[in-house]
């Protein structure tokens, strides 16, 4: 095989992520069934969009009837930080060619934890290493949603409760930003514009307006949070 070491490597390197994104993804799947969505939808969802946080959001999105313009804003705060993973990927992405479109498609937030954290073997071709280690991924959400959709299309599950696994894993990735950071001022913000537009505003105009509430208080009070 032509690019076996290169296949196996970025199979053995992807597992973790494989264990992870099954699980979440096949959530996703019973998720989009349970609000009477037909299952194909999530195989896409999956292949066009592959965001894992997004795709959840996306169900309350159909639900609220929310309009294009709320969506492409709320989609764009959310995935923003992946635009800042591009740019310390410029230079391990610059010779890849016809590849690299996809590369930026599929770069995750696990598919760049892995491309930084775990030291490349000289002896692989980087391209297609990367290349094959970014489908990997996607095959795993891809899999783990299809199937929760076709299953759960079939076979009735309680989900009573479910749709609360987007909240859980935003309150992981939460968490992780305040071991990082170590200051509680840009998550009590977000708190305060978060109650400010849950009582005041419209629930389809609700993440918008918290966000950027969040914003100007963020800019406001720059210099005592950097603080």
């Amino acid at each position: 095989m032509k690019y076996e070491k290169e296949i196996k490597t970025a199979f053995k390197v992807s597992i973790p992520v494989m264990m992870g994104y099954a699980v979440l993804g096949f959530a996703f799947g019973l998720l989009l069934v349970s609000f009477d969505y037909p299952w194909y939808l999530a195989p896409i969802m999956s292949l066009f969009i592959y965001a894992g946080a997004l795709q959840f959001v996306a169900i309350n999105f159909f639900n609220a009837k929310a309009g294009f313009v709320d969506i492409a804003i709320a989609t764009w705060f959310i995935n923003i930080r992946q635009s800042f993973y591009g740019l310390s990927l410029l230079k391990r992405f610059k010779k890849t060619g016809k590849l690299k479109p996809y590369l930026i498609f599929g770069l995750t937030d696990e598919t760049y934890a892995l491309l930084t954290t775990i030291k490349d073997d000289e002896q692989l071709k980087k391209r297609w290493y990367y290349f094959f280690l970014t489908a990997f991924n996607q095959s795993y959400w891809f899999v783990g949603c299809t199937l929760g959709a076709i299953i759960g299309s079939n076979i009735k599950f309680n989900t009573a409760g479910l749709e609360f696994s987007l909240t859980a894993l935003f309150v992981v990735l939460c968490i992780e930003q305040y071991k990082n950071l170590q200051n509680a001022m840009p998550f009590i913000v977000g708190a305060l514009a978060s109650l400010f537009s849950l009582i005041f505003i419209p629930s389809d105009k609700m993440l918008i307006v918290s966000i950027v509430i969040a914003l100007i208080l963020m800019f406001t009070f720059r210099r005592k949070i950097e603080q």
